[in-house]
């Protein structure tokens, strides 16, 4: 049976920072992944994904997201490749929204740059955007989009060239934790490590039972349609938008990698799903929950659909990430729950995980108490 320092389980966009960040620590690390590197099975991809620094989620998340925004860059560095694009964001409800409410608070409690706007304002400054009259906006210059795919195969690659091994198309059948010693089973062979660091988004409930009523699955689409105006929705014309509406959420970014402007509703049709069974089939009522989003606030956006696609979410009850050591296995940690908002910290919590895996823990004392499994007891 081979032997290792680390073992991931799941090298998508936590996994893969996560095997990356082992390694630089001089650790001999195995990533298992049950699909490709990358993949579209689960919450890695999409062509682009939001990174935001105002965050209306909470204020505990802008310190990391300092350092994950220093992290890309770094990773940038190494890939020689763009990675992290900046647009600006727009955070935008009623005025007393939580979203607008949020995001005005972060930004003056860590005094970050930001404009507060009305509907009319926002309008002259980005014409895609044709909000009603009642909504607000705050635009926060340094917010913009990671390109996810991209993200995970750098990082894999980084990996490598430290002396990581990553295997694809391996399946973890289950692991048993004694002695100080993991071992895990997959479809091919067993191995043994010191140390087991489970990142497998969707499926991380069946690896973890504790985690059955704590990350739950949810199936999601996304939308590239054809606008009228292209020119409203290009890099550099259009920032990426988190909006609460009354119809539910909606998020989206400029054209950029494949055609058409991209948009999706934060729990799309609320259908929880098995990732293992996920219906992957584009539906009619799929493009309609979509559809009615650009027609009210992005209608110089609504041509036909160009890709539609299903990704899924992993939500905790409290929308918070869960990333903690596992309480019955004091070797094994888990990085999991990340609620729909979690890709733009991929590199931040790959390096929470090694510090958690290798009982480093003075770079983030007193952040991580807020994403605890105690929370939920």
């Amino acid at each position: 049976m081979r032997e290792f320092d680390s073992i991931v389980i799941g090298v998508g966009g936590m996994g893969s920072a996560t095997v990356y960040h082992l390694a630089q620590r001089g650790q001999r690390v195995l990533g298992l992944e049950q699909f490709d590197v990358p993949h579209d099975f689960g919450s890695s991809h999409g062509i682009t994904r939001i990174i935001r620094m105002a965050y209306p989620e909470g204020a505990g998340y802008v310190p990391l997201l300092r350092r994950a925004y220093d992290l890309w860059r770094d990773l940038e560095g190494r890939a020689g490749e763009r990675l992290l694009f900046v647009t600006g964001c727009v955070d935008a409800g009623a005025p007393d929204s939580a979203t607008v409410r949020g995001s005005l608070e972060t930004c003056r409690q860590f005094g970050l740059e930001h404009q507060a706007l009305d509907a009319k304002s926002l309008h002259q400054k980005f014409p895609g955007y044709r909000f009603p009259g009642d909504v607000a906006a705050v635009f926060q210059p340094d917010g913009g989009f990671l390109l996810p795919e991209r993200c995970i195969v750098n990082y894999v690659k980084a990996a490598q060239a430290l002396g990581a091994e990553v295997h694809t198309c391996e399946r973890v059948i289950g692991w048993d934790a004694s002695g100080g010693v993991v071992e895990v089973r997959t479809d091919r062979e067993s191995y043994r490590a010191r140390k087991l660091v489970i990142t497998a988004g969707p499926w991380a409930s069946q690896l973890c039972p504790l985690l059955r009523n704590l990350a739950i699955p949810e199936r999601q689409v996304v939308l590239w349609a054809q606008p009228s105006r292209p020119e409203l929705f290009q890099l550099g014309s259009f920032p990426v938008f988190n909006l609460e509406a009354p119809e539910g959420r909606f998020y989206g970014c400029p054209e950029y990698g494949v055609p058409g402007f991209k948009i999706g509703k934060y729990h799309h049709r609320r259908e929880n799903v098995d990732p293992t069974s996920i219906d992957r089939e584009i539906h009619s009522e799929d493009e309609a929950v979509l559809r009615e989003g650009i027609r009210r606030y992005f209608p110089d956006a609504d041509g036909p659909a160009l890709a539609m696609k299903t990704c899924m979410f992993t939500n905790s009850p409290d929308e918070h990430f869960i990333l903690d050591a596992h309480p019955e296995a004091d070797n094994v940690y888990i990085a999991a729950g990340f609620s729909g908002h979690g890709f733009k910290f991929a590199s931040v919590v790959g390096e929470i995980m090694t510090d958690l895996a290798l009982d480093v823990g003075a770079r983030y004392a007193g952040q991580l108490g807020m994403f605890q499994l105690a929370r939920f007891t």
